[in-house]
């Protein structure tokens, strides 16, 4: 074992699933903020891997600044228009010539954002329903040489944290699930349900109000009473979903700010609120493990778009989030896992300032006698850390 900062101690307060309140968000991968965490990593990892390819290794770089520009939109029956395009802007910086070799960072920026739009957003006309622009500036020299030699650990780029939990509680996971299936499995069947569902978790001792917002489009929608009957199957479909990770008692609303005698509804013709007055930003929605969680400890670092070789902000709240679910997998007896890591600029990424795991146990079972499984547990995780850059930049992991 080695002689890394890590801490092992019981957690303060009671275990999430002991608390009395439990609030838990995720926001669609049609929902503004994470349009542009979607495009800013597959900008990310397209710039990373092409740096690869063309001179052997990850330069500096980073596309974390992104902004979306809401446009507007003539929702209708039977199919409405957009009236003024979608903006978005790809910002950051980029190296765009290494020892020679000059590389058209901003043409690939481009093209990784229009496929990952073509790939996410059926209902979105790239042509005309949105703008795609790119403004990536160069770094300076000192920040293009912080990646060090080859084959050796990078070293930390700022004094920065991340933080991670395991495993996730019955209304994490029914949140997590129902974006994920509603925008998946449910929309390649019911394609009135567009990509930009939010849903909002809410647990009051052993009862669960799930409120899903979902953007229908209204090319599927013929009239009210067509409408209706959407956010009732959607209604019908979470209610079940739900059961398969709680038998608590749950129930589930529908985009609950519809007004039916005014015909005020969620109607959309792209399938996200980005075509009606919707802004959106990189980092202001779900964490690095898809979640928005006010009942644990989060970190405000944007994770999507930051360069995955020595970025903490990037690093380090994967990595917490990996080592949480690996420690728990491996090791019997916990309930409840929280990790944080916290850098020291200039520092091995491997060798974090500290490394704090705090653990609620299962009942009969004491910390002493788990502690030293999971201090080798988080320190052989910590001797990997640079597998994170390559799941990154392989497209193995999520960042939000």
């Amino acid at each position: 074992m080695t002689e890394r900062n890590i801490h092992v101690q019981p957690e303060s307060g009671l275990a999430v699933e002991d608390q009395n309140v439990e609030i838990v968000e995720r926001k669609g991968i049609g929902h503004p903020d994470s349009i542009c965490d979607g495009v800013a990593e597959s900008v990310s990892r397209a710039l990373a891997q092409t740096y690869i390819e063309r001179v052997g290794h990850v330069l500096h770089y980073n596309t974390d600044e992104s902004q979306l520009v809401a446009g507007t939109a003539a929702p209708a029956y039977g199919g409405g228009e957009v009236l003024e395009p979608i903006y978005l802007l790809i910002v950051g910086r980029a190296t765009k010539e290494y020892e020679g070799t000059k590389i058209p960072a901003e043409s690939i920026a481009l093209e990784a954002a229009r496929d990952y739009l073509g790939d996410h957003f059926p209902h979105l006309d790239l042509g005309t329903d949105i703008v795609v622009d790119v403004e990536l500036g160069e770094g300076s020299g000192d920040l293009q040489t912080v990646f060090g030699e080859e084959g050796t650990v990078p070293m930390a780029n700022d004094t920065s944290y991340g933080v991670g939990h395991a495993p996730l509680s019955e209304t994490e996971q029914i949140v997590y699930n129902t974006e994920r299936k509603l925008t998946g499995e449910y929309a390649a069947d019911n394609p009135v349900v567009g990509q930009d569902v939010k849903v909002m978790g809410k647990r009051e001792g052993d009862h669960i109000d799930v409120t899903v917002a979902v953007a229908m489009v209204d090319e599927f929608v013929a009239d009210l009473a067509d409408y209706k009957a959407a956010v009732e199957d959607v209604r019908e479909y979470v209610a079940t979903l739900a059961t398969e990770y709680t038998d608590r008692d749950v129930t589930v609303h529908v985009n609950t700010a519809d007004d039916y005698d005014e015909e005020s509804i969620y109607l959309t013709t792209t399938g996200t609120s980005a075509e009606q007055g919707d802004d959106g930003s990189v980092g202001r929605g779900n964490r690095a493990n898809g979640l928005i969680t006010p009942n644990r400890p989060m970190s405000m670092e944007a994770t999507s778009g930051k360069n995955p070789v020595n970025h903490i902000g990037k690093i380090y709240n994967l990595l917490s989030t990996e080592i949480a679910e690996s420690v728990v997998d491996e090791v019997d007896g916990i309930r409840q896992l929280q990790i944080r890591l916290l850098s020291q600029i200039g520092s091995p990424i491997d060798q974090p300032h500290v490394a704090d795991a705090m653990l609620v146990t299962d009942d009969g079972v004491a910390l002493g006698d788990i502690e030293d499984d999971v201090h080798e547990a988080v320190d052989a995780e910590l001797a990997n850390v640079t597998d994170v850059t390559r799941q990154v930049i392989d497209g193995d992991v999520s960042t939000f």
